[in-house]
């Protein structure tokens, strides 16, 4: 035998080597970022455009006497909340505030009795010290806060998809 040894080769001719074989690439799934645009500094004398006008809905009578009812007896930050595509518990939600025990007491029986001369049926839950009321006129609710309890909570912010109302605009109509 000589002293180099003889492979053995099946015939074919080898393959060109090119380094290591690579394993086969995964298909990566690509996410789609949005774009956002570019904010621009304004200038000093550039003025910002103004803002669009909202248009009101049509308010129910009982609505904008209710509203009239609280602001007669001093209900503080009365905020009016139109849910009617969001929510099937109520069209609209009013929160104010008031500023003791005895004032919510008073707003609870003034929003009863406007509900009242509008022919509109009521219910009313309360615990005494909570410093919270809740009238319930189905298709509006009436929420009335102390000012730390209505804080806590924080409904405006739970129902802020719903359409801000003015309070000074159903004062107005």
């Amino acid at each position: 035998m000589s002293a180099l040894k003889k492979k053995k080769t099946s015939g074919k001719p080898a393959a060109k080597s090119r380094g290591p074989a690579k394993p086969a690439r995964k298909p990566v799934a690509r996410r789609v970022v949005a774009k956002i645009p570019a904010l621009k500094a304004k200038a000093r004398g550039e003025k910002t455009a103004p803002k669009p006008m909202v248009v009101m809905p049509k308010l129910p009578a009982h609505l904008i006497a209710a509203i009239k009812a609280l602001d007669d007896k001093k209900a503080a930050e009365v905020r009016v909340l139109e849910l009617g595509q969001i929510s099937s518990v109520a069209d609209f939600l009013v929160i104010a505030t008031g500023t003791s025990e005895p004032h919510l007491r008073a707003l609870r029986i003034a929003l009863e009795q406007a509900l009242d001369e509008c022919g509109v049926s009521s219910r009313s839950e309360s615990q005494k010290d909570s410093g919270w009321t809740v009238v319930d006129a189905f298709d509006i609710l009436f929420h009335l806060f102390r000012e730390d309890i209505r804080k806590s909570y924080a409904l405006e912010s739970l129902w802020k998809d719903g359409l801000d109302i003015p309070a000074s605009a159903i004062l107005k109509a």
